[in-house]
């Protein structure tokens, strides 16, 4: 589909990549509704769309809504569909790190809510919509750790891994039809969305990142090649595939990613020491 014929759902539009995501589906001259949780900030972003994009004031709109409420799904997709969306970019989503032992069973069952259950929920609310319109798509944005399991994304990976099935069930599902399933899988991108944490683990075991425009231009080419999956970066393309035939070749690889993990995990379990103490205490 060519961008200036696209109308596109875009949810998690405020977060780093979103907010490039939008921009450059604009520039490119799709219609863009911003789906995000914070009225305030949809409208600032939309402000700052349409005055510095210089982008008409019908091509951008917003709708708040919190992916984990049925509710608020339910409204989006009655609004996605009167305002004639036919393309869906499943970009929302919510991290966690650490080794499982130490996740919160809240934070557990959030992540797959936000970044599995929600997408799933959404996509089929709209397909009846979806199937009226001449051509349509549903991108989803997942992650190399949708394809390759790490140390300390178990919650995270799992959410993605099962992201990634979704959309390869349903795009051999609905092949025969004018709706196309898509997955976007970029690597370790340069946000505020990683915690120092994780930071702090992908620089001790060498993870290379990429800038969120490298993600949103993936993007906007998937929308136009309507190709059916895309992975960023090297060497994760390369170990998607590895992991894909032959996933204990790899296990070895990660030993110093479960190396770190652990030492970071003592650490955080250690006693204060005295210095530490005499800085916390009045």
């Amino acid at each position: 589909m060519k961008a200036a014929d696209a109308r596109v759902l875009l949810t998690g539009a405020t977060g780093g990549i979103g907010q490039v995501m939008a921009a450059t589906l604009l520039q490119a001259g799709a219609s863009v509704m911003l789906v995000g949780r914070t009225r305030e900030r949809l409208k600032l972003l939309c402000d700052h769309l349409t005055g510095h994009l210089n982008i008409p004031a019908d091509r951008i709109t917003w709708q708040a809504a919190d992916l984990l409420h049925l509710d608020d799904l339910t409204d989006l997709s009655s609004v996605a569909t009167a305002w004639g969306a036919n393309v869906v970019v499943h970009n929302a989503g919510v991290p966690s790190f650490g080794p499982l032992a130490a996740v919160d069973t809240g934070e557990i069952a959030r992540v797959l809510h936000t970044n599995l259950l929600a997408p799933m929920l959404l996509t089929q609310s709209l397909l009846p919509h979806l199937h009226r319109q001449k051509r349509a798509q549903v991108i989803c944005v997942g992650s190399t750790l949708g394809s390759i399991g790490l140390p300390g994304f178990s919650v995270y990976g799992a959410s993605k891994f099962g992201l990634r099935g979704f959309a390869e069930s349903l795009r051999r599902e609905l092949a025969d039809t004018a709706v196309r399933v898509q997955y976007l899988g970029p690597r370790t991108t340069h946000t505020s969305f990683n915690s120092q944490q994780v930071d702090d683990y992908n620089l001790a075991t060498g993870t290379a990142h990429d800038m969120p425009a490298t993600v949103a231009t993936a993007l906007l080419n998937m929308l136009e090649s309507e190709a059916a999956q895309r992975f960023l970066g090297f060497p994760e393309k390369l170990a998607v595939r590895i992991n894909g035939c032959a996933p204990s070749l790899l296990d070895s690889a990660f030993n110093k990613h479960r190396q770190v993990l652990s030492k970071a995990l003592a650490d955080a379990l250690s006693p204060p020491t005295e210095t530490a103490i005499s800085r916390t205490t009045p």
